[in-house]
């Protein structure tokens, strides 16, 4: 059990008394100011009226020792007291009122921790209005009061834990701000980690067929992706009001408030960085999502995490229903994705360390992705591609591991040409057309997998055997554009 001792007690220390109060362990207080002993005694705490600067009024023992007096003086000459009286106990004091330099001084050399109140409200004012991260949240939600109607926050088509919970995290932040948003994607959630994220937490998300109408919405978002048009199935032109991504673009971002940090391992990260700043405590719903789309991105903490990613985790956990989260990470796999993994061990082509498989049609597209991981696992294979055909379309997912090639850039130089293409450097996608090869007859199937094989396979091994060409933006810049462009 902790036993903490807290000497003096100013209007701080009063607060302080009652939340410690609540804590597991025991809390005395020894304060000289007439009738506050009593009070603290009414309300369950021990307390004793006397000199705070006397070990007299001291217990035996003290785990933690907390000075908390207004006079900076008095409060250095009782922590000196303290100190000398418990060595081993950690020692908080609190600065008190305009303290000269050399009590600061000798307070910061015994103390454990410095509480100063000048440095707290400077540091608060800095956050609140003079921190890059302040005037880009305040950017944020002027751009969001200042629309005139409801905010459709589109994620990427069959969107991925991530871009489902900065989805929820923005919506959440929309209605600080009194504007009303839906969630909304094109394609399906297929795969059974995302749809067990979407049932177990009973979210609500609408599903779009064709693009709004012009009158629909006042404004759209974008999360987990940057461009409308590239992995969703908005028109190109559509003006885009908000966009918040840890994906590098390969060319500038047009919206009036972009937040684009690639040197952090999730969306959700951006998005749990702002409630924190706003002061929004998620519920369990969004902080279930939130957390599992980090965990989700990172690969467990593993890869591409930065130390935002833990920081955000840890906030994001007590507000986290644990028991959902567990379910959502251990959902059974299901048959088509068995099948689907099948086929790609039986059809794959390796070349050296890079295993290619064509699993021909396929009905769940994130079947693929879950392939691609296991076959990363395969001995002496540092590179997977795995691609199937649905709905006149190619599908296309890798993995890597090792660091030797930068997955996404390659997917985007062999790919993106003929497609839309991107990802990260150990994780990938591809979505290609095929036109007018999808409408050849069932004779011709054997055909048509060999030309997508040609294609897939021929374009990737040709682009890992031939350095990239083209640029891409640099990874570590935030763009922020101002509110008239």
């Amino acid at each position: 059990m902790v036993r903490r001792l807290v000497l003096g007690c100013a209007s701080v220390g009063g607060s302080l008394v009652e939340t410690l109060a609540d804590r597991p362990g025991s809390v005395l207080v020894v304060t000289d100011r007439k009738g506050r002993a009593d009070d603290f005694r009414a309300d369950g705490v021990v307390a004793t009226e006397g000199d705070p600067n006397d070990p007299v009024n001291y217990p035996e023992h003290a785990d933690v020792v907390i000075v908390a007096g207004d006079d900076s003086t008095k409060n250095r000459d009782v922590a000196v007291t303290a100190h000398e009286q418990f060595p081993d106990a950690t020692l908080v004091v609190y600065l008190g009122d305009d303290p000269s330099e050399s009590v600061r001084a000798d307070v910061e050399r015994i103390a454990d921790e410095v509480i100063d109140p000048q440095r707290i409200v400077a540091d608060h004012v800095y956050d609140a209005v003079g921190s890059p991260q302040s005037g880009r949240l305040y950017r944020l939600m002027r751009v969001l009061r200042n629309l005139d109607g409801p905010l459709a926050v589109v994620m990427h088509d069959n969107p991925d834990p991530d871009a489902i919970a900065s989805g929820l995290a923005l919506q959440t932040i929309a209605r600080r701000a009194n504007v009303e948003s839906d969630v909304c994607y094109f394609g399906d959630i297929s795969h059974q980690e995302n749809r067990a994220l979407v049932n177990l937490l009973n979210l609500d998300l609408r599903v779009l067929t064709e693009p709004p109408g012009p009158d629909e919405y006042a404004g759209y978002a974008l999360v987990d992706h940057s461009r409308p048009g590239v992995n969703d199935r908005l028109p190109a032109d559509t003006k885009i009001d908000i966009v918040v991504d840890h994906h590098p673009p390969r060319a500038p971002i047009e919206a009036t408030y972009v937040d684009l940090r690639s040197g952090v391992g999730a969306t959700s990260t951006l998005l749990t960085e702002y409630l924190e700043r706003l002061g929004i405590v998620p519920d369990k719903q969004v902080a279930t999502a939130l957390l599992f789309g980090i965990q989700v991105d990172t690969n467990d903490f593993v890869r591409e995490v930065s130390t935002s990613d833990f920081e955000a985790a840890a906030y994001l956990f007590p507000h986290v229903d644990v028991d959902l989260l567990q379910r959502i990470e251990t959902p059974s796999m299901a048959p088509e994705t068995m099948e689907t993994l099948a086929r790609g061990i039986a059809n794959r082509d390796v070349r050296g360390d890079i295993l290619t498989s064509n699993v021909g049609d396929i009905r769940d597209r994130d079947a693929l992705a879950q392939a691609a991981d296991h076959l990363l696992g395969m001995d002496g294979i540092d590179v997977t591609v795995v691609y199937g055909l649905m709905d006149g379309t190619v599908y296309v997912s890798g993995r890597s591991q090792g660091g030797r090639l930068d997955l996404g850039e390659m997917f985007r130089d062999a790919l993106g040409p003929i497609g839309s293409a991107g990802g990260h450097a150990d994780m990938a996608g591809a979505q290609i057309p095929l036109g007018i090869l999808d409408d050849v007859g069932d004779d011709s199937r054997e055909s048509l997998a060999t030309i997508v094989t040609d294609i897939v396979a021929g374009r990737i091994l040709e682009t890992i055997e031939t350095p990239p060409s083209t640029p891409r933006l640099d990874s570590d810049v935030t763009f922020e554009y101002p509110l008239d462009n």
